[in-house]
Parts: C-alpha cells; structure tokens; sequence
C-alpha cells in the first residue's frame, strides 16, 4: 500500500484512547510479517492495548542481519475524540478536499505512520549498514501511559538504538525541545451537613476552591517571575486547573470536592520540585483550616500522568542528521508534550519531526496535506539512504 492507502486503513479504525487500539496494530503486523519482518507488542495490563516495536535489520554486507543501532520511527496509534465536534465528512473515512486529507488522526499523527509504513518495502531493499525501527504506541492522548512499557520491554531484549524521530506534526521542521507534562487529581474530604446547619459541616468545595486559587498564584508568579526561554511560544513554565466535580445538592454542604490540574514545566526545572510546592501549601496552609473544623478532613493527591521534558543537544548524531536531511537549523521548541522525552530519558537521543500542522490536531475537518505526505516520504528516503555503510 502507499501512504494515502495506509493512511485510509489507519483512519477507518476508531482508536480514540477509550477504546482498543489492537485492531489497528494487528492488521500492521499482519502486513510486516509478510514482507519478512516480526514485530512483537508490549501490552498493557489488561491486555485490551498494546504498543508495536518491528525491527527491519541492516541488509548490507557484513552487517545484513544486525538489529542493534539503528534508528527508530516513533508514532502514537490513539486520537482524540470526536464528541460534541461538527465534522463536514465522516471523521473515520478519509476524505480528500482541495490537496487536503480529512479525518480523525490525519495530522496527529496517522499520517506519519502512513507513510513511515508505506516506505518499508523500500527501506528492506535498501543497501543499509544499520537497522530500522518501527515504534507504535498506545495512549499518547491521555498522558503517554503507553510509550515507558514499550521501553522497559525495549531495555528488557537489549535492543540499543542510537536514535529516534519522533512524527508528530512539525510542517516537517525540526524540533529540538518541549515542555514536560505532569497531570494530578486531587479529593478533598470534608464533612457533609444540611446548609442550615454550616458550622456541622467542613465544605470540599470551598477548601478545594482555595487550593486551586493557590494553584493559580503559582501559575501567575512563574508568569511573572520566570525561568524564561523566548524560544517558546509560552515561554514559561504553566499550571491550570482544568476539570471539578463536588456536591450532591443546593442545600447540602459536600463532603467531597475532586479536581484536575496539571502543569508544563520547561527542560531543567524539577517537576517534584513545582508538585512540592503545592503539596507544602495544601499541607501547611489548607489542611489545618480543615482539621479546625473536622478532625478527619484530609486531602489526597495522586499523579494521573506524567511525561518529561526534551532538550535534545545539537551535537547528538540524529539531530545533525535529521537538520542535514530537512536543510532546517532553526531552533524550535515547543509547549506541547510528546513521547520524545521518553525516549530521551532512556538514553535514546530523540528530535521531533513530522507532517502536518499541530494546530490542526484535536479539532474538527482535522487534516493534512498531501504535500506534507510527499514531504515526508522524502525525508524518510533520504533517511534510510543515509544509512548506507561509507
């Protein structure tokens, strides 16, 4: 199949991250192993998800058949959901407008899947000194929960690439660094009484609502105070508090109150540091308030997800590599997340490079460019040209 045709395949599936992605991974074994190649998955604990890691060894000379080094295409196979958005065509069915490809996952990141799948046929006939990855995950979407148990299987078999492209959509420039994402709940327990009766009671909701308005001061003084990098295009580290649920009635006082927040830090600051930083406050300046007025009141907080920083260094091999292959030495870094600091935390130096526009990700009529396909498709040729034995 060529890209558009994957591509097509890969989009009819519905792998938003409530559902399996299994479908989607066996058809892409089932292709791999009939051009000669044996992918294996990396499961979650249920078994209902799992990542894919293929292996196209080195077919040159003395090296044909090596499996270590090598470099590593890396893709997330879940998208986001379609509630609630008004499409102009089936966000499951590939559809062409005007030299766009429509659909859930197109961009983000499908399409870089598509083509990265439709180039193995060339890659395996290619004269290569080094391997070729192939790394397909599951749950990028809801805090890359799939991507470390890939890893931890990756380092189980001693498998040591040299480096990774990361395929989220760039316009197909180089990007060298993102922000970390750290997402946490928080329930606040208080004691429920009829609101006649307020002193009987110890209100969630309000002692929630003094915690997340700390929550923002901290947001604000990083705004304000720094660290700064101009790079970004929010060039400071962000926390907000994004879902709330608590109360059961207008004239009850509630006894519980959960929320979500999260964070962004940049590279270099300490996330256990920022996360400190709330937990002291709850600690020291909300919780006594509560224990005032009932004795059992506690707040609990538990990490959701969590996905570090990338910074990767210019002189690292594949970010020279990919800038020679791209002509790009602009530095570019970005707020979002991706799995790329994953890889790099392992030991796996790891750049951001992909087709399509970031903000044409999550949203209805999401797309991308067959120009940017034919863009890519380029650089992975050129890629696994460069892996030629000298």
């Amino acid at each position: 199949m060529n890209t558009r045709q994957w591509l097509e395949q890969l989009v009819a599936i519905d792998t938003t991250s409530r559902n399996s992605n299994l479908e989607l991974i066996t058809m892409v074994r089932d292709n791999l192993q009939q051009q000669g190649i044996t992918p294996w998955f990396a499961h979650n604990k249920e078994r209902t998800k799992a990542n894919l890691f293929a292996t196209l060894p080195a077919t040159q000379g003395a090296d044909a058949g090596n499996t270590q080094g090598g470099i590593v295409l890396s893709g997330h196979t879940d998208v986001v959901p379609v509630d609630g958005q008004k499409w102009d065509s089936d966000p499951f069915t590939l559809t062409e407008r005007d030299g766009l490809l429509y659909g859930r996952g197109s961009c983000d990141m499908k399409g870089y899947i598509a083509a990265s799948l439709a180039l193995v046929p060339e890659f395996m006939a290619m004269p290569r000194s080094k391997p070729l990855h192939l790394a397909l995950s599951y749950d990028e979407e809801i805090g890359c929960a799939g991507a470390p148990v890939m890893l931890a299987e990756l380092k189980e078999r001693g498998i040591r690439p040299e480096g990774c492209v990361v395929g989220e959509p760039t316009n197909m420039q180089v990007v060298v660094a993102h922000k970390g994402i750290n997402v946490f709940t928080c329930r606040v327990h208080g004691r429920s009484a009829h609101s006649s009766l307020t002193p009987q009671g110890c209100n969630a909701i309000e002692h929630a609502a003094r915690l997340i308005c700390a929550i923002r001061d901290f947001a604000d003084t990083y705004k304000q105070n720094g660290p700064y990098d101009n790079l970004y295009d929010v060039p400071f580290s962000t926390m907000t508090t994004n879902q709330i649920r608590g109360g059961i009635a207008i004239n009850t006082i509630p006894d519980l109150c959960e929320f979500t927040y999260e964070f962004r830090n940049l590279p270099g600051m300490s996330p256990e540091k920022i996360q400190g930083q709330i937990e002291q406050y709850a600690r020291e300046h909300i919780l006594p308030k509560m224990q005032a007025e009932y004795p059992d009141a506690r707040i609990d907080i538990g990490s959701i997800a969590s996905g570090p920083a990338l910074e990767a260094a210019e002189q690292d091999a594949i970010t020279a590599l990919v800038r020679a292959l791209t002509g790009d030495r602009e530095q570019r870094k970005v707020a979002y997340a991706t799995e790329a600091g994953l890889f790099q935390q392992v030991g796996i130096p790891t750049i951001v490079c992909g087709p399509g526009d970031i903000i044409h990700a999550h949203k209805p009529n999401e797309f991308v460019a067959i120009a940017q396909l034919q863009r890519c498709e380029e650089f992975l040729r050129k890629l696994g040209h460069s892996m030629q034995a000298a």
